[in-house]
């Protein structure tokens, strides 16, 4: 006897939409959606695509500038870099496929992002990731590391586009789901961008690409809910990617825009063919009716639910115009791609879908793209904690036990084995990277002097303490970044990462990192361009800690005119511009010398910010700074450390006191760089006469690590342990 078949109410619930919504659908229609109708609800309401959560909030985010071409609404956002020159970029979330399954879901999650950038119109140039796992000693971070690095670099490499930047932290938060951002870069002329809006009735609908299988379905679904114990079995909702499929269709949606055939343009990305669609023909203002049948399929028997669900990966969706159809087909062909005219615009403003000469769903478009719940969910202020009086902080019972806890921590520990696995020069255009010691990657505009910056940025232990000057600090960091390299920052990307929305307290972290982002973009003058809200990220009812990541970019005018923090030379002056009153809340010191996460983290002076960066900037751009670095985890003796390891040259710190030298010296105060010159006297007159506080905190020279009566470790020592440290953790 066969099992009864569900209800269209019980399938709703199972597909992750509350009765409230279902009601809505019923109000919408006049009657029960069939299942192919109810799962193109149930992707399109969810949160991964609609961001029913989070729309209210992220209204307060500036958006335009004198920069910026195209801002949020789009795949990408698009800001002009002189010269007819444009740059398109997009970070986006794969955190629940990439915990289910790490490989495939990280090299599909790059897979993603670059096609966001490229159906713009634009070649992609520069990949990044900002990763968080959870504690070095579960069970399951090894395994994770090793597959998500695995499939981002597999994936990358393969393509041939250089991941040039990125951050990996790791803490107990991330134990039971982790976080993969991922961010592509992309060049393409200011006059020719794509768009995603069908431009009227009686187009052609292309499909183009690899076939249609079964992977995928539900993953939009599956990434707005949070995960459980049976959460292992949700691996049939991971992607599989195949990027020298990624490779040709770059190739072929490039020359087809060069052709002059393409009138609208949409990858299929979460939710796949039924977001594509509806959101072609939403934002055009048009319908559109589509042959099921006529989809390039690679599985027998495939249903229209399916193929619309279905996530496979490296397909994209156009509108061509009238008459341009044979074009198309030359190019896909010449480029060893599936493609098939799958149907037509209409002027009927819904979605129809025809499969076996049946119509299988017919329903307005409207409540699918610019109807869908939009929710003010009840929040309370979080909890804050109060700020530490640093006096208050008991300083290191033995200094060089400190130190070294301090910069071989698995967040501060080199990252080498990391990035060794990216090909981070492939396109020869790769100026600065990981591995060359600078704040942010640099890779230069081909064919011309001019050098992008990109940077990606959080702290989650301080947004986890006070989301309001966390999200701050996320944005000055980013901007912080570009401007310590020489550039001049334009505008970010963000990919918003949290608990379950419903919760309050959640819903309050949310708004509150918003709130703060939003003053610092404003302050700054750093508009958001474009981003990705990633939501439900806890497992049996413990959310990960908010991680609003963002993502920047800059200009560099030439780029011969840049900063690292590599150049620093024996006999150099290390001067500090900004000062430092000691602010231990939440830092690295408290956590790995004291076991303590508690206290108010760093505040962020946004004026200050502003005032110290356009300072640094102007003594770059002048000639007179090429060694600089920002200061963030580990305060001074981070960036010192750094600095020492980079340019292989011992330095000495002047602090002497050992009753407070621990506040100067693993203080995480916002607003300061730290600047190797050979002669401190004229850039400290500079920087007092521009109303900043600047003065000289050790030497270059030797070779340790070392602060006079404190402490002194060799730097060959330092080296071994710090560049050690992930290695022998990979190998068990």
């Amino acid at each position: 006897m066969s099992a009864p078949q569900k209800t269209p109410a019980e399938l709703a619930v199972e597909w992750g939409l509350a009765p409230n919504e279902y009601q809505v659908i019923l109000d919408r229609l006049g009657r029960e959606p069939n299942p192919v109708e109810l799962g193109v609800f149930s992707v399109m309401w969810s949160e991964h695509c609609s961001y029913k959560s989070s729309k209210i909030h992220l209204s307060k985010f500036p958006t335009k500038g004198p920069r910026v071409i195209c801002g949020p609404g789009e795949n990408a956002g698009v800001i002009d870099i002189d010269d007819g020159d444009a740059c398109i970029f997009k970070m986006e979330s794969h955190n629940h496929p990439s915990f289910i399954e790490p490989y495939q879901g990280a090299a599909t999650g790059v897979g993603g992002i670059m096609r966001d950038v490229f159906t713009m119109g634009a070649r992609p140039v520069a990949l990044l990731n900002a990763l968080r796992f959870g504690d070095v000693e579960h069970e399951k971070t090894r395994r994770l590391v090793k597959g998500v690095v695995s499939g981002i670099g597999g994936y990358g490499n393969c393509v041939g586009v250089p991941t040039v930047a990125g951050e990996t932290n790791f803490h107990r938060g991330y134990n039971g789901n982790i976080l993969v951002n991922a961010m592509c870069v992309g060049l393409a002329r200011a006059d020719a961008i794509f768009y995603s809006a069908a431009p009227g009735a009686g187009m052609s609908v292309v499909y183009f690409g690899s076939k249609t299988g079964r992977d995928g379905i539900h993953g939009a679904t599956m990434s707005s809910a949070e995960f459980d114990d049976e959460s292992e079995a949700k691996r049939p909702t991971v992607q599989v990617g195949d990027p020298f499929a990624e490779k040709l269709l770059i190739e072929a949606t490039l020359e087809l825009m060069a052709s002059g055939a393409v009138a609208a343009i949409q990858d299929m990305g979460a939710a796949g063919l039924t977001s594509s669609s509806v959101e072609m023909a939403g934002k055009g203002g048009v319908g559109i009716e589509l042959d099921m049948d006529k989809v390039p399929q690679r599985e027998e028997g495939m249903t229209a639910y399916e193929m619309m669900l279905s996530e496979s990966q490296e397909r994209m969706l156009a509108v061509l115009k009238p008459g341009r159809e044979e074009d198309g087909y030359r190019i896909f062909q010449k480029w060893g791609l599936d493609a098939a005219v799958i149907g037509r615009t209409t002027d009927t403003g819904r979605l129809v879908l025809n499969h076996h000469g049946e119509v299988v769903c017919d329903v307005p478009l409207a409540p699918l793209f610019d109807d869908a719940p939009l929710y003010d969910r009840p929040w309370i202020q979080p909890e804050l904690h109060p700020r530490l009086n640093p006096a208050e902080v008991p300083a290191p019972e033995v200094w060089e036990d400190a130190v070294l806890k301090v910069l071989t921590c698995p967040d501060m520990a080199s990252k080498r084995w990391i990035w060794e696995q990216y090909d981070r020069h492939v396109m020869a255009d790769t100026l600065q990277d990981s591995a060359t010691g600078a704040d942010a990657g640099v890779v230069r505009v081909h064919g011309t002097d001019k050098g992008l910056a990109v940077t990606s940025d959080c702290t989650p232990r301080y947004v986890q303490n006070d989301p309001y000057e966390g999200g701050k600090q996320a944005v000055a960091e980013a901007w912080r970044n570009l401007t310590a390299v020489g550039a001049r920052p334009i505008a970010i990307t963000d990919n918003l990462n949290f608990g379950n929305p419903q919760r309050p307290e959640i819903m309050g972290q949310i708004v509150r990192a918003i709130d703060g982002m939003a003053n610092a973009c404003r302050a700054l003058d750093f508009p958001v361009v474009s981003g990705n809200v990633s939501l439900y990220n806890e497992t049996n009812g413990v959310a990960i800690p908010p991680t609003p990541t963002v993502g920047g970019v800059g200009l560099l005018p030439n780029y011969d005119v840049v900063a690292g923090f590599s150049t620093m030379a024996e006999g150099d002056t290390l001067v500090l511009i900004g000062e430092t009153v000691g602010e231990l809340g939440a830092s690295l010191y408290l956590r790995e010398v004291l076991g303590r996460e508690d206290g108010a983290p760093p505040t962020v002076d946004l004026a200050l910010e502003k005032k110290t960066g356009d300072f640094i900037r102007a003594e770059i751009e002048s000639g007179r700074l090429t060694c600089v670095h920002d200061l963030s985890d580990g305060g001074l003796i981070g960036a010192a450390a750094d600095m020492a390891l980079a340019s292989d040259t011992g330095v000495v710190l002047d602090a002497t006191s050992a009753t407070h030298a621990h506040i100067l010296l693993f203080g995480e105060d916002q607003a300061r760089y730290l600047v190797a010159v050979p002669d401190a006297e004229a850039l400290i007159e500079a920087a007092r006469a521009a109303g900043l506080h600047a003065s000289v905190v050790g030497h270059a020279r030797g070779d340790a690590f070392a602060s006079k009566d404190l402490f002194s470790i060799p730097l060959k020592h330092l080296r071994e342990i710090h560049e050690g440290w992930m290695p022998r953790w990979i190998e068990g």
